[in-house]
């Protein structure tokens, strides 16, 4: 296995070794050290409006309970239930209480314990001290984050300027209209290299490929996040509206993707749920009626967008199986159309301990 550094130099830097991509040793690793220390998209804020109402959710292997509380309060607790590690919810729903589905025992939904049946006679038990174990949660533009680092920074710091990007815009009043997921056979920073360059465009997505100005394709890089500006020869076309001529594709450090147009957005959330397993969770967002679209452009937005997925998956897919080959260890990137990639490695790289060059 060659040491590898990362160079901040794009010019001279080599990409990511293969090994990142095909090992489970690496795979555990970035769970603790990235995936258990970033914000991490769980749900949208229509799901937990109403006090009661809750979902579950898994973040870096911990077991998640998202939910509204009598107080008004959105909390990020513990789906682990303090007596025998039984699930306190599944799925998703409006409670008073929460109950463990194994054994009974009763939660309010700030976490407080509050019956433990048939445990008459057990000693030095302190109920007040058997709570949930509560996780940081916030809200951004209707989507709802859950960092497991008591010590990371506040969400908003960490987006930086793009949560006042996203200020100037008007997402609210905006709903989920459409979910789909997907499994591909690759490691998860496969999927992720990908999306962060338009250099494959001509070859891998010919129908995209005539919908933009290619040449004029460019990626914009901030500290935890950068952009893709895509120029559209027919806004129309993937439902942007005649006085926008420019799709924006925003990446968000590690795993997060958001697709922005005027009428619509969609999220792409990357899941790592093995080192050569990753899936993908699609949703698109329209407003709400009066000025919600007809379903048949809601259908037609999705259908575009399940034909790049597709094709995405295959060279995906392709590429992990060149990434076990004996021939191959790494490469270099592309200085005009890679600078999103190496941004990426770079923020990889220190999340990782991984020393520069």
């Amino acid at each position: 296995m060659t040491e590898y550094k990362f160079d901040p130099r794009l010019e001279r830097a080599s990409t990511l070794p293969s090994h990142y991509y095909n090992d489970a040793a690496v795979l555990a690793s970035e769970q603790r050290n990235i995936f258990a220390r970033t914000w991490q998209l769980v749900g949208h804020a229509e799901q937990v409006r109403e006090r009661g109402d809750y979902f579950t959710a898994s973040l870096a292997g911990e077991p998640l309970l998202v939910v509204r509380g009598h107080d008004d309060v959105l909390r990020a607790l513990s789906n682990v239930c303090r007596h025998r590690a039984g699930p306190v919810a599944k799925g998703k729903g409006k409670r008073p209480v929460l109950q463990c589905g194994y054994h009974g025992w009763t939660y309010a939904l700030d976490g407080q314990l509050l019956k433990t049946p048939e445990m008459q006679g057990v000693e030095c038990f302190d109920q007040r001290a058997f709570a949930l174990p509560e996780f940081r949660v916030d809200v951004w533009n209707e989507l709802v984050f859950v960092n497991l680092d008591a010590g990371a920074p506040s969400l908003r710091s960490f987006l930086g300027d793009l949560g006042e990007r996203f200020d100037r815009r008007d997402h609210h009043g905006f709903r989920s209209a459409a979910r789909k997921e997907w499994l591909v056979d690759c490691n998860w920073k496969v999927y992720v290299d990908n999306y962060l360059e338009g250099y494959h465009i001509p070859i891998v997505h010919p129908g995209l490929f005539r919908e933009i100005d290619y040449p004029s394709y460019r990626t914009e890089t901030r500290p935890h996040y950068s952009i893709q500006h895509a120029p559209l020869k027919r806004p129309e076309r993937i439902r942007a509206e005649s006085n926008s001529d420019e799709a924006e594709y925003f990446w968000v450090y590690p795993n997060l993707m958001l697709n922005v147009y005027p009428d619509n957005f969609s999220t792409n959330l990357i899941v790592p749920v093995g080192h050569e397993r990753t899936l993908t969770v699609f949703e698109w967002f329209f407003r709400e009626a009066p000025q919600a679209p007809p379903q048949q452009v809601i259908e037609q937005t999705v259908a575009f967008s399940d034909e790049i997925q597709l094709e995405d998956i295959a060279i995906c897919e392709a590429v992990q199986r060149g990434l076990r080959s004996s021939t191959y260890s790494s490469g270099r990137y592309s200085p005009a159309r890679e600078n999103g990639v190496h941004h990426f490695h770079a923020l990889y790289a220190e999340s990782m301990g991984i020393e520069r060059s």
